[in-house]
């Protein structure tokens, strides 16, 4: 069963999420600093991070960036009670897999678990890496090079952009995207999916809030321009 670090440093909300992941076969580890969890992260590679946000010592979004800084693709799932959009976009922004607002129920935190662990490989039809627009995009690291800089796309921001090239100049909808990624009984919702497009957008357009690539089409989804 697949080792689950635990990064949260309030004991009560650390303890009950420990208590379930265990209860479901995971391994736990935990951690109650930013520092601590990207060091547990470099020295015992687990499988999936749970990252509260409002870390001691090194915030969420900081302890993000450096473990994705260091090559680590592991799924991290942010903790937040920040349930505004620009802070959500800031978590995928720095590399984050997906987001969890805090009040929230441990069986959508068990059901995103899942989900995230279940990675998909490359299409048969799909390059390792491809360039779109300025950026190189390499599908398997998920990195993004643009204009001097390098991004990290998240693991569900990667089967997007997958399931949006596969179908090039074809909307893709929203529902689809949420069926297919996430499956409908992780409980996401469409600005889920909305979320993940702007920090794609944010990583592989030179201009994201004028996109050529990763286009909306109003009232269905999204679709991808080559």
């Amino acid at each position: 069963m697949a080792r689950i670090l635990v990064a949260e440093d309030e004991p009560d909300m650390a303890m009950g999420l420990r208590d379930n992941l265990q209860f479901e076969g995971y391994e736990v580890l935990e951690a109650r600093d930013g520092v601590e969890a990207v060091r547990i992260v470099q020295e015992q590679r687990p499988d999936l991070l749970l990252l509260d946000i409002m870390m001691p010592k090194l915030d969420g979004l900081e302890a993000c960036k450096q473990i994705r800084q260091g090559g680590f693709t592991l799924p991290i799932l942010m903790l937040t009670a920040k349930s505004q959009e620009v802070d959500i976009v800031r978590g995928l922004e720095a590399g984050a897999d997906d987001y969890i607002c805090k009040p929230f129920g441990i069986r959508e935190v068990l059901a995103r678990i899942k989900v995230a662990l279940r990675r998909t490989g490359i299409s048969p039809t799909m390059s390792k890496v491809m360039h779109i627009g300025d950026a190189e995009v390499d599908l398997i690291t998920g990195k993004v090079q643009r204009d001097g800089q390098t991004f990290t796309m998240g693991h569900f921001e990667i089967e997007i952009l997958k399931m949006l090239v596969d179908s090039a100049e074809q909307p893709v909808e929203r529902n689809r995207l949420l069926d297919e990624i996430w499956g409908l009984g992780a409980y996401p919702t469409n600005r889920t999916v909305d979320n993940h497009i702007v920090s794609l957008r944010r990583k592989i357009e030179k201009d994201a809030k004028h996109p050529k690539h990763i286009i909306t089409v109003h009232s269905i989804g999204y679709k991808f321009i080559p």
